[in-house]
Order: structure tokens, then sequence, then C-alpha cells
């Protein structure tokens, strides 16, 4: 088995594809047919299989829903295995079956070794699986911060270790510098804050109160305000058991259960129920001694002093004035004061940690600087092998006088990081600007590839990129979807010859109307159209002998019988099949 290629893609319900299977191999494989044939709909294919986004009016008209389903073989070891296993999918026999549905109202779904996932997740596997480059690719390599990781990705280890470095402490000196901000700007409001803790302290401390003497006062209060009917209440159950000394003849609770108990003393030894009981009448009479003697003390103990309530009442009044500021009661006023005082040691610190975040800044800041020279030095190391590499891949597709260089600059920024006795801006990559330049001819001065490069130039100059890359960071497929747009002649066998040699490492396919191009594939799929303007599943077949020969004719001459056309197909697959 070969590992790490798409090995067939089903279409259904997309665009003009009513029910396509396309079958790839390894190697390089071209598609080609008539314009508006449905070509496009294979990279729109694939696009969704790794996460593109989904476009409802993609969906074919009648349709309910687009569907593309698609059979990934993984390299051993491959991340992408390991990331789909997270996500519940199985492998079958080392492969990966990817789907994705789009309804024609918009919603879309995703499915990966028969386990539904995020879309996003497709995007994430595409990464490592797939390289797709088409028309809007070539766009987006015309933005400096594309070059730039461009450049990065090439460098590898070279850039990625002091970057990575660099990023850690870009993101601590943002923090520390807002951290740092906040404390200065809020510097009044703290101190506001600070007063009011101080004067809440202090009145706490004043008053010193401990926990739960609010209850405590609050009984004794109760008592002491109540003590002369406690005092007569205690006197009177005091007569009622011990008896009245005021009043001798008095019959008092005690001398009653005395009396009973000595009754049924005579006569227990006769019954051993009434001795039982006599035994009782024992306790209620020791009982009762003991309560009347608790209340003579409770009597004679009893606090009636005013001045004593006096004090008590003000002492609640100074609680009560703490409990409605800082909590419903003691306990919580304590708390408070508690947590009042590790914030005010806090607000306290401000210039300490004023001086500690500024230290760190600075400290931070020339780390930055150092890292990103680090980094400069790096970029503009490696800015010098890939130019010169891509500029080697320009010779051999026809533009053999270009040069292509990187332009790296920083900005001046008085409030940047000092790098090279400059101050200049910094950011979340650091402080280069990278530009890839390109120089079509000699004496032409290198000028920014959007500026200096005309359509087929840009891809050719992506197309060697490309090149450039699968030598340092291959993946297992590229799709090329007309990259050889505006070029043609001699560049466009070149081209032909170069994606042939990508072909040797990778699964390469392309999607072209160039004959020059699609000679050079180990297999060419044609897509065409029936009659009713649709594309079935034999609408896209692998053009084999004569059948290959008609279509490079056909895209050489516009007609499959055009005798110099033939002569010049069959030469063009003699020329590839030499260089192979």
């Amino acid at each position: 088995m070969v590992w790490g290629v798409l090995e067939e893609m089903r279409i259904r319900s997309l665009g003009v594809i009513d029910d396509a299977v396309v079958e790839l191999s390894p190697g390089f494989t071209a598609v080609t047919g008539e314009t508006g044939a449905g070509k496009t709909m294979v990279v729109t294919s694939l696009g969704l299989l790794l996460g593109g986004r989904a476009d409802p009016a993609l969906v074919r008209i009648g349709a309910g829903s687009a569907v593309v389903e698609g059979r990934i073989t993984l390299p051993p070891g491959a991340s992408a295995a390991a990331r789909a296993e997270e996500a519940g999918a199985e492998l079958d026999d080392g492969a990966l079956l990817v789907s994705r549905t789009v309804s024609a109202e918009g919603r879309s779904r995703a499915h990966l070794g028969g386990r539904a996932v995020p879309v996003g997740l497709l995007a994430e596997l595409a990464d490592e699986l797939v390289a797709v480059h088409g028309q809007t690719d070539q766009q987006g390599l015309l933005k400096p911060a594309r070059q730039r990781g461009a450049l990065d990705r090439y460098a590898g280890d070279a850039v990625a270790v002091p970057l990575a470095a660099y990023g850690e402490a870009y993101r601590r000196l943002r923090a520390v510098a807002v951290e740092l901000e906040e404390i200065t700007t809020r510097a009044r409001e703290r101190a506001q804050e600070a007063d009011l803790l101080r004067f809440g302290l202090a009145e706490i401390e004043a008053v010193a109160p401990r926990a739960g003497e609010d209850a405590e006062l609050a009984a004794e209060a109760e008592r002491l305000g109540h003590a002369e009917s406690l005092a007569s209440a205690a006197a009177l159950a005091h007569g009622a058991l011990a008896g009245q000394p005021e009043d001798p003849e008095a019959v008092d609770a005690t001398t009653l259960v005395a009396g009973a108990g000595r009754a049924l003393e005579a006569v227990r030894a006769h019954d051993p129920a009434l001795a039982a009981l006599a035994d009782r009448m024992g306790e209620i009479s020791i009982l009762l001694a003991d309560v009347a003697g608790e209340l003579a003390g409770y009597a004679d103990n009893l606090d009636a002093d005013p001045l004593r309530l006096a004090a008590v009442e003000e002492r609640r009044a100074a609680l009560t004035q703490l409990t409605r500021k800082y909590g419903e009661d003691v306990t919580a006023v304590l708390a408070w004061a508690e947590q009042s005082a590790a914030r005010l040691t806090e607000l306290d610190g401000d210039d300490e940690r004023i001086g500690e975040l500024t230290a760190e800044r600075d400290r931070l800041s020339d780390e930055l600087a150092a890292l990103a020279q680090r980094l400069t030095d790096a970029r503009t190391e490696a800015a010098a092998r890939f130019a010169e590499a891509v500029t080697a891949e320009l010779a051999s597709l026809a533009m053999p006088h270009a040069r292509v260089s990187f332009a790296i600059r920083q900005t001046e920024d008085p409030d940047g990081v000092e790098v090279g006795g400059r101050r200049v801006a910094y950011g979340p990559s650091g402080v280069d600007e990278v530009e890839l330049l390109l120089a079509p001819h000699p004496g032409a001065p290198p000028r920014p590839i959007a500026k200096g490069a005309s359509g087929g130039e840009l891809s050719r100059v992506m197309l060697a990129v490309e090149v450039v890359f699968a030598g340092t960071d291959p993946v297992p497929t590229y799709l090329f979807d007309e990259v050889d747009a505006g070029v043609g002649g001699k560049a466009a066998v070149e081209i032909g010859r170069r994606l042939a040699r990508l072909a040797r490492t990778a699964q390469v396919v392309v999607v072209t109307h160039l004959p020059q191009v699609a000679a050079f594939a180990d297999r060419q799929l044609l897509v065409e159209k029936t009659h009713d303007g649709s594309v079935t599943r034999s609408g896209v077949t692998v053009l084999e002998g004569e059948d290959r020969v008609r279509e490079l004719s056909r895209m050489l001459a516009g007609q499959e019988d055009s005798e110099t056309a033939r002569a010049h197909a069959e030469e063009l697959l003699a020329t590839a099949r030499a260089d192979a």
C-alpha cells in the first residue's frame, strides 16, 4: 500500500456534477476537460473534505444536499492519525474515510472514520495531509504576513526555536504592561480605597470586638433589664419549695414530700411495689432540695446593678455601629476586617509592585530585543538560501534571468524595543517585515511580486516556492488548480517537468488546460458533461493510449482528429517519458 495519498473521491450533487467518482493514484495526476465541464469541482470537493467553507449555492439544483466522500491513506506515525483516533474515528486498513455534506439550506456536517466531528477538525488535519494551491492562494502569497510565514516555515528550527521563546516573552511582556498600566492609571482610585479601608479598620480596632460578643451582651442585657422580676420569681419559687421564714405555719413542698416518704418507708417491707415508690419519693426529695438550693443561690447572685446595665447597653451600641457598616454580626465584622487588612497590604504595596513590574518590563524588553535580533539574523540567513533556491527553480521554468530576493525591514517606533541600535515596532512574530521581491530580467529593479510579476510569472514563482518547500517541509499531497494560468509554450513544458519531479516524492494533482503540463502526468483524468449538462459517474474517465492522444490534441488545437495536433501530442508524450 502507498501511504500518504488521496486515493479517491466520490462527488454527488455538487455544481454540474450529478454523481462521479474521481480515482487518483500516487505520482502526478492531471485533470483536464472542456471549459465549464466541472474540472474545478474536483478542487472544490477536496476543499470541502479539508474543512473549507460550505456554500449552499454549490448544491446542484433540485438536490437536497451535496455529498463529498474521500479516502486518504495516512503516513505511518502521522499525527493526523492520532488526532483522528482521539476524535473517535476508526481507520480502514490504514486509510481515513472522510465525508462532508452540505444541505441546500446551508447546513453542513462532517464525518471522519464513521464518526461525526466538527468541521474545524478536518481543517486541522488538512494542514498535515494536503497543500491546496489555486488562483486565490496566489493572491494570499502576495500578503507580507504570508510571505513571512513562508520564510519561517522554510527556515525550520533556526526560526521556530527563538520564535517560540520570543512568543512566550512577548505574551508575558504584554501582561506585565497591562498590569503596570492598571496600577499607575488607577493610583488615585486605589489611594481612596486604601483610606476607606484604614478608617474602617481603625473603627473596628477602637471597639476591639470579640467573636460572639454581641450575642453574649444581648443575653446579659436581657437578664439585667428584668432583674427585679427574676429575683421575685426565684424567691417565690424557693418559698414554695423550702418554706417562708416569715410564715412558719405555711406548708411547703419539701415538707409534704418528706411526710409522704416517711409514710411509705413505714410499710415498704410489706410490698416490693410500694418499696419502689418509696425509693422514687426519696429521689424527689433530693431533687427538690437541690432546686431549692440553686434558687437561693440565684437570688443571692443576681446582679441588679443599673450601672452594669448601662455599660452593657453602651457596649452593644458600639458594636451595632460596626455591624451597620461592616457586617450583619460581630463575626462578619471580624471577617471584613481580616479581608480588608489583606487588601490594604496589597494596596500599600503598590509602590513596591510598580517597581517590581517596571524592572520586569525592562528585563523582558531586553530579552525580547535579543530574541528579535536572533529571529532577524535567522530569517536573513534563510532568506538568502530560500531566494537562491527559488531563483534556481525559476531558471528551470523558462525564467532564466529572473532573480528572487527578500526585503527584511523594521519600522522605527519610539515605544518599541531596541534592536541594532534602533527602537523598532514589535509584534507577536518579531520586529521584521518580510516581503518577497522579483526582478524578472536583468536591469529590472527588484519589486514586490504583487507589482513585479505578471499572472504567468506569479504562477511560476508560486510553483517554484512550492517545489523548494517540498524538499524541506513536505506534505503527502499537492493540489494545483490551474496554477499554470497565463503561461504557455516552453514555460508550460517546464512547469509540467517540475510538477513531474515534485511527484517523485509526493502525490500531485493538477487541474490544467495546458497539454504541455498534462503530458507529463502519470495519469490523466478527463471530466466530460453528458448531453443534459451534468457530469455523471462515467463522466470522469482515465485516459490511456489513443484516448489520451485525442484529448491532448483537443487541448492543443481544439481538434481531436487533426493530424498535426496528434503528432504534436505524441511528441509531447514522448518528451515527457524521456524526462521521467
